[in-house]
């Protein structure tokens, strides 16, 4: 007699704790006074103040993509930036206008084509974020045309760092993620199409 199974429900497996994914990344990058902390209704960066000599990177939730993506910025911004909150950026919230959203697929590449190298080395999906559902919703043609230029553009940048080398920081994390979870195999170029939009 054949038991019907429930339907598979979208869960992140355990070894993708996010407090986990904390505990590697505030060991490994301690030098740095930087903390990594999940559970934040917003992703932000905290700049360290006289009060508090670490500076905190506030991941959304329990989200492992969320916690890859914020570290992306931070491995990302150099020393001055990493003083002020956020970085200093502009951010212009959800329901961006058409060139609000040009501006923030600008900044957004580097970051985003790091966190696909990190998805990597960690073993999960990478989805890029256009980040912007709230948008002009009578120019969606355009928008799913936009967003498949700024995958192009990720993919453009992921392929520069291969070839030319990740930042300091972040071939740190990459090393890390690998050791943890894929047992220190090495990453590769992935094809586009395994970027999901």
């Amino acid at each position: 007699m054949l038991i019907e199974q429930p339907p598979v429900q979208n869960i992140v497996p355990t070894k993708y704790c996010v407090q986990q994914l904390a505990e590697s990344f505030n060991q490994t990058f301690a030098e740095y006074n930087i903390i990594l902390k999940h559970g934040a209704d917003e992703p932000f960066y905290q700049a360290s103040e006289l009060s508090r000599q670490h500076a905190i990177i506030h991941s959304t939730y329990d989200y492992f993509s969320s916690a890859l993506h914020e570290i992306a910025h931070w491995c990302i911004a150099g020393e001055e930036r990493r003083q002020h909150n956020d970085y200093g950026y502009w951010y212009e919230p959800d329901g961006r206008s058409p060139e609000q959203q040009a501006e923030f697929f600008k900044v957004e590449v580097k970051p985003q084509a790091l966190e696909w190298a990190f998805s990597l080395a960690a073993g999960v999906p990478f989805r890029v974020s256009v980040d912007n559902l709230d948008g002009d919703v009578n120019a969606q043609e355009k928008a799913q045309s936009d967003a498949e230029c700024f995958r192009n553009n990720v993919y453009k940048q992921l392929k520069h760092y291969f070839v030319q080398g990740f930042p300091p920081r972040a071939l740190s994390m990459i090393q890390m993620l690998s050791s943890q979870y894929r047992a220190h195999q090495p990453i590769q170029i992935p094809k586009k199409e395994s970027c999901l939009l």
